[in-house]
Order: structure tokens, then C-alpha cells, then sequence
């Protein structure tokens, strides 16, 4: 009996153990998914910034401007590849901490400890949900925005010339405008994700 007990406090010692490492790691996931989504939106704006340069030079050779926005596609792109693999691994952090969590508050004995224990999961939870969708949201706005710019990207290729610039600059206008939504999208993603940092951290407040 005092060994099976021995091995029950070990296993239990183990859970908490199991998911203290993994609320760690939930916060830092969460950390990093903020900070790739920040890169990503002060990179998206650079890439419309030299977008507008370049339908807003009068003078001079355009191939300059048009090479500089193409970079900006370019790194646009590859952040933003980034950030889809951040929030993919909190995904993934996210079931860890939570299924942990959950097996860890089952075995408490006290029936009002484990009543309020599942009502503070489940609104850490919901908080995390309102997290990945707001992500989810994010990139549901981002995506088609950044294909047209890789549209607008394509059709210049072949016509930097001041016909060419002026034959996508209602298709800019369009971009511009709809930045805007992408942008408060964003935002929105950001603000969870800054609400969820501080539910996860282990200082006093």
C-alpha cells in the first residue's frame, strides 16, 4: 500500500512537473508567434511603402523602384512563412499545456479545489481561443493581400515603364484600402496574444 501510494505521489509529482514545463512553453511560443507577427506587419508596410514609391515617382528610371519593391515582396513572403510556423508550433504547445493541465486537475481530491481549478482552465482557455482566432483571422485577410502583391509584382515584370505603372494603379488604390483591414486584423492578433502573455506569466501582478 505505502509503495503504490509512493508511486501515485511520483506520477502526480511528474503531471505538475510536465505541465509547469509546458505552460513555460506555451508563454515563449506565444513570445515568439507575437514577435514574427510584428516582423511581419512592419514588413508588409515596407513592401507597400516602396509600392507607393513607385507609383508615385514622376521622373527618372523606374527599374530601381520596381527592384526595390520586388525585395520587399520577396521578404514579405518569407516572413510571413515564418510566422505560419510560430503559430503553428503554439498550436501544438497549446494542446500539450492544456491536455496536461487537465489530466493534472483531475486528480485533485478536493471537489470545490477541482471545481475552481476547471474554471480557471477553462478561462485561460477560452482566452488562448480567442488567440488562434484571432490569428486564424489575420491570416484569412492576409494571404489575399499578399498574393496581390505578388500579382502586381508579375505584372510589372515584364513592363516597368510609365504605362505599365500606371496600367496597376487602381489595383494599388485597392491595396492600400484594403491594408487597412488587414492591418486592424493584425492588431487584433497582436492584443490577444499580449492578454495571453501576461494569464501565462508567473510574475506577481
Amino acid at each position: 500500500m505505502k509503495r503504490q501510494l509512493c508511486t501515485l505521489l511520483a506520477l502526480a509529482s511528474l503531471l505538475v512537473a510536465n505541465t509547469q514545463a509546458n505552460q513555460q512553453q506555451l508563454a515563449a511560443s506565444i513570445k515568439d508567434a507575437h514577435a514574427e507577427t510584428s516582423r511581419t506587419d512592419a514588413q508588409l508596410k515596407a513592401t507597400l511603402a516602396a509600392l507607393n514609391g513607385l507609383t508615385r515617382q514622376t521622373r527618372g528610371d523606374l527599374r530601381p523602384a520596381y527592384e526595390t519593391f520586388s525585395a520587399e515582396v520577396g521578404k514579405t513572403e518569407a516572413a510571413a512563412g515564418w510566422t505560419r510556423t510560430r503559430v503553428q508550433w503554439m498550436a501544438s504547445d497549446g494542446r500539450k499545456y492544456f491536455q496536461d493541465w487537465q489530466k493534472t486537475i483531475d486528480g485533485i481530491g478536493n471537489a470545490n479545489l477541482r471545481k475552481k481549478s476547471q474554471k480557471r482552465l477553462e478561462s485561460v482557455q477560452a482566452n488562448y481561443d480567442k488567440v488562434y482566432a484571432s490569428l486564424q483571422q489575420a491570416g484569412d485577410k492576409f494571404r489575399p493581400f499578399l498574393s496581390d502583391l505578388g500579382d502586381i509584382k508579375k505584372a510589372l515584370a515584364s513592363d516597368v515603364t510609365p504605362g505599365g505603372v500606371k496600367a496597376i494603379k487602381s489595383t494599388v488604390g485597392s491595396a492600400n484600402w484594403n491594408h487597412q483591414s488587414v492591418d486592424r486584423a493584425i492588431k487584433a492578433a497582436l492584443k490577444s496574444m499580449d492578454k495571453m502573455e501576461r494569464s501565462l506569466s508567473t510574475a506577481a501582478q
